[in-house]
């Protein structure tokens, strides 16, 4: 019967080539499956693990082999601080993804109590469920096209206690048909279809990751509707690859956005692009 410390020793050796942090994997797989946060398996590093669990452990191990992500081996994941559950049924929360939050706290500044806001292809509900608990009043939609997806958002929804959401199932801005909103965010899927990182992504849903063969179908479709949708100076944020920022600020200003800039991610990577809908400039004589 081998110790905890034993047991994360040999399960991070076996994830050596399988993740680019195999001993934090095994810790967190062995804490959800012990109870114990990573700090209590510290502290009981000496004593034994029981074969039982040995044995489920060495399950995930082999499931975290064959690219499942951590988070679907636990069922939840982290974000803004929330503790989501997720599924295969929606995309990994990204910690760069909290970028859309902050901007987004920003730009409707932090004292405005009411704002309008939706939010794109919500999957777990994520970056709807992060306002929402920053700002109680703010009126926040979060669309999906996916069912299963949806239901996730719902789920966390209730269990965080967040229940001033609306959740609508479509594409895009099919479900807010003739809806104006003060600021739009979307983590749309960017990937190619053709990326060789798709590979690496296979066990989450590839609606959420690739849109087609550029990766920039999502976005520009995106962008091409949201003046619509839009109160005047109201903004869009797009999440998308590092090296799309070019890409995505020429789609803002085709379709009339102004003020547009891209934000680095804590990677010091382009990560969101945002416009504005300001009004158009009127010469006095």
């Amino acid at each position: 019967m081998s110790t905890i410390a034993q047991t994360l020793q040999h399960a991070a050796l076996a994830l050596d080539r399988y993740s680019d942090s195999p001993r934090l994997d095994a810790e967190v797989l062995l804490g959800k499956l012990l109870g114990q946060p990573r700090s209590g398996l510290i502290a009981r590093a000496d004593e034994p693990v029981a074969a039982a669990s040995e044995h489920a452990f060495a399950d995930l191990i082999e499931a975290r082999r064959g690219g499942a992500p951590v988070a679907y081996l636990t069922g939840s994941r982290e974000f803004w601080s929330l503790p989501l559950t997720v599924t295969p049924a929606v995309l990994v929360p990204r910690p760069e993804t909290e970028l859309l939050v902050e901007l987004a706290l920003q730009l409707a500044g932090s004292t405005r109590a009411e704002c309008s806001v939706l939010d794109l292809g919500t999957g777990s509900g994520a970056i709807a469920l992060a306002l929402a608990s920053e700002r109680p009043r703010w009126r926040i939609t979060g669309v999906d096209v996916s069912p299963p997806a949806l239901e996730i958002a719902r789920r966390n929804a209730r269990d965080l206690g967040l229940s001033h959401l609306d959740w609508r199932l479509g594409s895009w801005f099919e479900p807010v048909a003739g809806g104006r909103f003060d600021l739009i965010l979307a983590n749309p899927p960017y990937v190619a279809a053709g990326d060789p990182a798709l590979e690496t992504l296979r066990a989450e849903p590839a609606i959420a990751l690739a849109a087609g063969p550029t990766g920039l179908e999502g976005l520009a479709a995106i962008a091409a509707a949201a003046a619509s949708h839009l109160h005047e100076r109201g903004w869009l944020l797009l999440e998308h690859g590092s090296t799309q920022a070019p890409d995505v600020v020429r789609l803002l200003e085709r379709h009339g956005f102004s003020h547009i800039r891209s934000h680095l991610d804590f990677s010091g990577r382009p990560r969101v692009t945002l416009g504005t809908l300001h009004p158009p400039h009127q010469e006095t004589s």
